[in-house]
């Protein structure tokens, strides 16, 4: 089975179209060292992983955000706050006294 760090170093070769201005901008900042990029490749690389990670982050927003409005999981939540209220106040008074990890 391929681990994570072999399925990023395969690679596929893929033609895309850009505005010549941002590939003047991007080969601008590639060439003067503004990015830990070594060339325009890697940019692209790396740009396209940083959308993928606020797509994905956006996506758990989302859900987040339906629980907001989900009056049975609002209930499960204050179920399960009140459950562990005594062992939280008692885990923060040891935090507080400096017995925490004694």
């Amino acid at each position: 089975m391929a681990t994570k760090r072999d399925q990023l170093r395969k690679r596929i070769r893929a033609t895309i179209r850009i505005p010549q201005s941002l590939y003047q901008e991007v080969q601008g900042v590639v060439r003067d060292r503004g990015t830990e990029a070594v060339n325009i490749n890697d940019f692209v690389v790396s740009a396209i992983r940083a959308y993928m990670r606020l797509l994905e982050r956006r996506r758990i927003d989302a859900a987040f955000a339906g629980m907001a409005g989900d009056e049975e999981f609002q209930k499960e939540a204050l179920s399960i706050a009140n459950e562990f209220e005594a062992s939280d106040w008692e885990a923060l008074q040891l935090g507080d006294s400096g017995h925490a990890g004694a």
